[in-house]
């Protein structure tokens, strides 16, 4: 049988069982997997007896509760699905994680319904990357499906910890040696392929003052006056990363927020204590040992004098830039040629201002890109908003982009 013929059967068939597709999402949907708390077990486990429907195996690899715990979450458990062939391929995982943002507020649509309405299905985490939970699935059900001669083997991975940063997900399995596969395709958007993404820091900021009785000021140490000025000097800061340009397309230049403040015990009470939690996105050129001692010493400058205040600086996260990797442009050649074929369109291939589970593949050496159900942009799902949602065609269309790239690597070699 050709290619084309193969081709043409794989888009057949996941044409024919999209609606079971469909339900499976749904499915994956309705079982938050809110993070935090963070307990994700339950949805490895439903994932792994639905995976057994099809006679596949999902191996269940739960990380240790004390571990979890003391990382700020309640349960892990991280799969693995081996579809071994005959020998001679290469092994390409497929890499998505299942923990989600919680919803929030401003919903029209339940956000663990999975309701679908005007052809897109409603809910937290149908972009983000529940979404590519059923289109790798499917894509490599459609792959088996066809009965040709296949080489080498997938590997469904399906991770719990994305939103804590992945050294509990796909860092664990690769840190466990559990896994070491040729190549990786690591959840996306069907509309672009990623090759390289921003690195991210983010700091615990104490400010520690002096508690006093709020009629008599003058006997404590304002530990938010401090935090205030430690806010001037980031946001003051924030100009001149504008002039730190990357050369990647995508990715523009360096950000840096405060996310969250804690502080104070009452409202006639000089605050004694002020926390702040920040977030550094860096350019894939920029160092991080440099950026964050830039940082710290930013912060320690701005208090600097001010009588009894002293200032802790903790590291919460170092998540490294994904740069390409040597054997990538196999995979962005496979997924362009693949996309003009299903979508009729060339897709761009750019870089992402987000940080992702990819770089723990790509700090291995195994080359890796992003690609999977979505929109053109992030803002369009609404993903980690209220009402986030997926265009029911843009998950047909993605599963098949990625089933087409499978028999690429995996196909009979003469057809390859």
């Amino acid at each position: 049988m050709s290619k084309q013929q193969l081709s043409e059967r794989l888009c057949a068939w996941i044409d024919q069982h999209f609606d079971e597709e469909v339900g499976v999402l749904q499915q994956l949907i309705r079982i938050p997997t809110d993070t935090p708390p963070g307990n994700n077990a339950p949805h490895a486990d439903a994932v792994a007896e639905l995976v057994q429907s099809w006679g596949w195996n999902a191996e269940k690899h739960p990380v240790p509760q004390q571990q979890v715990r003391d990382y700020g979450m309640q349960s892990i458990t991280n799969l693995i699905v081996r579809r071994p062939y005959a020998e001679g391929g290469p092994t390409l995982a497929l890499n998505a994680h299942g923990d989600v943002v919680p919803p929030g507020e401003g919903w029209s649509h339940d956000p663990y319904g999975g309701e679908v309405a005007d052809g897109r299905i409603y809910g937290r985490a149908a972009a983000v990357s529940k979404s590519d939970f059923a289109s790798y699935i499917f894509a490599t059900r459609a792959l088996e499906a066809l009965g040709a001669s296949l080489r080498g083997a997938v590997e469904l991975h399906f991770t719990y910890d994305e939103e804590f940063g992945g050294l509990l997900g796909p860092g664990w399995l690769l840190e466990q040696k559990l896994t070491k596969p040729d190549y990786v395709l690591a959840a996306g958007f069907s509309y672009n392929v990623v090759t390289a993404h921003n690195a991210c820091l983010q700091f615990e900021v104490t400010v520690h003052g002096r508690a006093t009785h709020g009629s008599m000021p003058e006997t404590g140490h304002d530990a938010l006056q401090a935090a205030n000025a430690v806010l001037n000097a980031i946001y003051g800061a924030l100009p001149g990363l504008k002039d730190i340009r990357s050369s990647i397309p995508g990715i523009s230049h360096p950000t840096m927020i405060v996310g969250r403040i804690d502080g104070g015990t009452n409202t006639n009470v000089v605050p004694g204590k002020v926390v702040l939690k920040m977030d550094r996105r860096m350019i894939p050129e920029e160092d991080p040992a440099q950026v964050e001692a830039g940082v710290r010493k930013l912060i320690e400058d701005a208090v600097a004098g001010l009588p009894g205040i002293r200032v802790e600086i903790r590291r919460l996260l170092l998540a490294r830039a994904l740069r390409p990797l040597p054997g990538h442009e196999k995979l962005v050649q496979s997924l362009l040629r693949n996309a003009e074929t299903v979508m009729g369109e060339t897709l761009t291939t750019n870089g992402s201002a987000l940080y992702t589970d990819a770089r723990l593949y790509g700090e291995q050496g195994i080359p890796v890109v992003l690609f999977g159900a979505g929109p053109r942009t992030l803002m369009e799902s609404n993903a980690k908003q209220a009402d986030e949602n997926l265009a029911l065609d843009d998950l047909r269309k993605a599963t098949k982009v990625v089933a087409l790239m499978l028999l690429d690597f995996l196909g009979p070699q003469d057809q390859a």
